[in-house]
């Protein structure tokens, strides 16, 4: 999916990613990358921060998964919502077509199916997840708290915390990482 303009005029962000500006300080969201899986101006939006891992896997978090295909799975702190209910997602890109798939909440069994019957998918599973109410991201968009950024395979796959925030803002919006290069507490500057 990419950012495309739908029907009704408005602008959909889902399918895209959203790059936290470097002026954006709320602790929630600082030098994060927000994954959107769903939006619409009415009902808001739905997504999950990709570069916040916690540095543990299911299987060593969750008994149920120690032995089977989701051991490995990478756990990250999905965002301020729901931070106790645990949220699988996968996705794959298909390099020829350019294509990209998500398949956001879905079950451990799907999880694991897709894992097993389809080789290169990456699947994530996150504690919490990001939401914002019907308008609410319009307004931090028209505010310029987020950097709109299209998907690209090679974003997210290889670099992981405030790494992957400064690689995507370099690709993106490059003036602004001047102001990304700085240190978390500008005070000790």
């Amino acid at each position: 999916m990419s950012t495309r303009l739908a029907a009704d005029r408005s602008l959909t962000m889902a399918g895209t990613l959203l790059i936290a500006h470097p002026e954006l300080l709320d602790g929630n969201f600082h030098r994060t990358v927000v994954l959107v899986s769903a939006h619409t101006k009415e009902d808001g939006a739905l997504g999950v921060v990709l570069n916040r891992p916690l540095e543990k896997t299911l299987g060593e978090v969750h008994g149920e998964f120690a032995y089977g295909p989701l051991a490995e799975v990478k756990l990250y702190a999905g965002g301020p919502v729901a931070t106790e209910q645990m949220l699988l997602s996968a996705w794959q890109w298909n390099s020829e077509t350019g294509v990209f798939r998500l398949h956001f909440g879905i079950s451990a069994e799907k999880a694991a199916e897709l894992i097993e019957s389809e080789p290169g998918t990456e699947v994530r599973a996150f504690l919490g997840y990001a939401g914002w109410t019907g308008g609410q991201l319009e307004g931090e968009l028209a505010h310029k708290s987020w950097v709109v950024a299209p998907i690209d395979n090679a974003d997210f796959q290889q670099e992981n915390g405030v790494t992957l925030w400064k690689a995507l803002l370099a690709r993106v919006k490059p003036d602004l990482l001047l102001g990304g290069e700085g240190p978390e507490d500008p005070s000790v500057n």
